[in-house]
């Protein structure tokens, strides 16, 4: 046998069980609904964490996977990208918020789902327990009510003054009047009393702030909301210009400029949640995993605003923070 012929020969064999997996590896497709717009740096490290996640877990995009994104799922926007989600025959779901994950079970009860940053799945009746969630839906939540209060304490930590808190929220979001409950349960033994505002769009955030400004000792509690997010660097530069202490829920705020931030570590919630996609990919149903709660909640405190706005940081809270903004 000729030498040339012998290579070509030994490449073939080399190479035909590669070839034979590649053609045997069955492209699956997964979609995501985002609440943020493409072009948010946080939505793109949050869409960042899910690719490289499921890359580490041997999914390449392009290669046995697709991940179609459809971004600023509003509630008034959900119930469509959804529907443009479901016609392109996904093998698995991700639902990125509340509404979001109900508009998805609104178009199917078959194609599984993962969810992240939902507040209260079994109150709100998207899955029937934590421990055994049914249906085609199971995931990770974001928030327990009674961080509501925490938020009020640390606010009131850091401006003694503080004499009422204006709380901003999308009245969209069915859980929203829980979060306040937890609020008002906890401010009258601080001496603070509660003004929650629901806001659609950036006039709204704007009014809201400006109006609630005119009084003094007032501070901000901005919830976890798509809009909230969405609309941070209004809110951000609202709060500096009328000289408001605020807390929020997401570190990207307090990174970005605000005084603080107190939750969840979302971008551990997605990474988690690319996890339970890789399960269900090799066959696991939803029903068999669990509703995680969130185990890693953060405290971010940015010293430079708290100059800014006047404040001193007290050193107890100093001590409990996990990051501190210099």
């Amino acid at each position: 046998m000729k030498r040339r012929s012998f290579i070509t020969l030994l490449g073939g064999a080399v190479a035909w069980p590669l070839g034979a997996r590649a053609q045997s590896e069955r492209m699956r497709r997964i979609g995501v609904l985002m609440p943020l717009p493409e072009n948010d740096p946080e939505g793109q490290a949050r869409a960042r964490v899910i690719q490289q996640t499921l890359h580490e877990l041997d999914w390449t995009q392009g290669r046995n996977i697709q991940i179609e994104y459809r971004w600023n799922g509003t509630p008034e926007r959900a119930q469509t990208l959804a529907k443009e989600l479901l016609a392109l025959s996904p093998d698995a779901l991700m639902a990125t918020t509340t509404p979001i994950l109900a508009a998805l079970l609104n178009e199917t009860r078959a194609v599984p789902i993962v969810f992240v940053n939902v507040t209260d799945p079994v109150g709100t009746g998207l899955v029937a327990s934590l421990a055994r969630p049914g249906g085609n839906a199971t995931g990770f939540t974001n928030f327990e009510f009674a961080i509501g209060g925490k938020w009020v304490e640390a606010l009131k930590e850091v401006s003694p003054s503080l004499g009422q808190i204006l709380v901003i929220s999308d009245p969209r979001n069915p859980v929203w009047q829980l979060f306040i409950q937890s609020i008002e349960a906890v401010a009258p033994s601080l001496g603070v009393k509660v003004k929650p505002v629901g806001v659609r769009d950036a006039a709204e955030i704007e009014h809201a702030i400006v109006d609630f400004a005119r009084e003094p000792h007032g501070g901000l509690v901005v919830l976890p909301e798509p809009i909230t997010t969405t609309h941070r660097a209004l809110i951000l530069a609202l709060s500096t210009r009328h000289r408001l202490p605020a807390i929020y829920s997401v570190v990207s705020f307090a990174r970005e400029g605000g005084l603080m931030s107190y939750g969840v570590d979302t971008i551990d919630l997605y990474r988690r949640a690319a996890g339970y996609l890789d399960r269900i990919l090799h066959g696991v149903a939803p029903s068999q995993l669990p509703v995680q709660q969130p185990t890693k909640f953060e405290l971010v405190i940015n010293l430079k605003t708290a100059r800014a706005l006047g404040l001193t940081i007290p050193p107890t809270l100093l001590a409990r923070a996990d990051e501190v903004i210099e």
